[in-house]
């Protein structure tokens, strides 16, 4: 298996401001064996976690986050909005989040978002940067996108990073697709996966995740068709002692 049966996203949402380095040890704490975050550049190339395109939702800032640099991107505080226990936690750097996650003896999934194609291009090859200077370990790390660019310009500056392919509700060529990123996993929206498609792509050689599972209960039946793992906001939901439970 790739990854994990629980992994936390955005870290562990529901217990800390997502996609801070706050809600990585919340995730941590929770038995999380992995995280996912999103992924995104500044104006000046600088790779950072952030979900938006924009810093409102989730910051006391303003604008396109592409207005801003390495620098002015620590003045914004992305933890108050969402309680005044988590004041003064910043929007993290890729690297900075990478070398936590390696100390936590976490594995990662990162989700790569851009705005156009060269931004793609220029977003896969400042992570394989980045992935490079933490050192993280090949097996503990699994990069997955909207935009197979991103992945294609990953790939070509490390030739082994393993591929996730994500969707909202698989294209009728999802299998061809992944065969020419040389995808490792299928990444989709659980509301539009059905028993048919999760058998089709077991039977491929593909694992499965879904996105994002909050009610345990209502994703029993989606585990017995083969599902390898979920996002959840709630990982504490899913995990008893650090091991899931509900799972048949």
């Amino acid at each position: 298996m790739i990854a994990a049966r629980i992994i936390g996203h955005r870290g562990a949402s529901s217990l800390a401001p997502e996609n801070t380095l706050a809600a990585i040890r919340a995730a941590a704490n929770a038995g999380v064996l992995w995280v996912e975050i999103d992924v995104r550049l500044l104006g000046d190339g600088t790779a950072v976690v952030h979900h938006d395109e924009t810093v409102e939702r989730c910051t006391d800032g303003a604008g396109p986050l592409s207005r801003y640099d390495r620098m002015s991107i620590r003045w914004l505080d992305a933890g108050r909005w969402y309680g005044d226990e988590f004041a003064g936690e910043r929007i993290p750097l890729l690297t900075e989040a990478l070398f936590l996650i390696r100390k936590l003896d976490l594995g990662v999934n990162l989700e790569l978002k851009a705005v156009s194609r060269a931004a793609a291009r220029q977003l896969g090859a400042a992570v394989a940067g980045d992935l490079r200077a933490a050192a993280m370990p090949r097996e503990r790390v699994l990069v997955s996108s909207f935009e197979p660019l991103a992945l294609e310009a990953s790939r070509e500056r490390a030739r082994s990073l393993l591929i996730g392919c994500l969707w909202s509700r698989l294209p009728l060529d999802w299998r061809q697709r992944a065969v020419a990123l040389g995808a490792a996993s299928i990444h989709c929206n659980w509301q539009f996966l059905t028993e048919r498609t999760a058998h089709a792509v077991k039977a491929a050689g593909l694992e499965l995740y879904c996105y994002t599972v909050n009610d345990s209960k209502a994703f029993l039946p989606y585990w017995r068709w083969g599902v390898d793992g979920i996002f959840t906001d709630r990982p504490q939901d899913f995990l008893l002692g650090g091991s899931p439970i509900g799972i048949g």
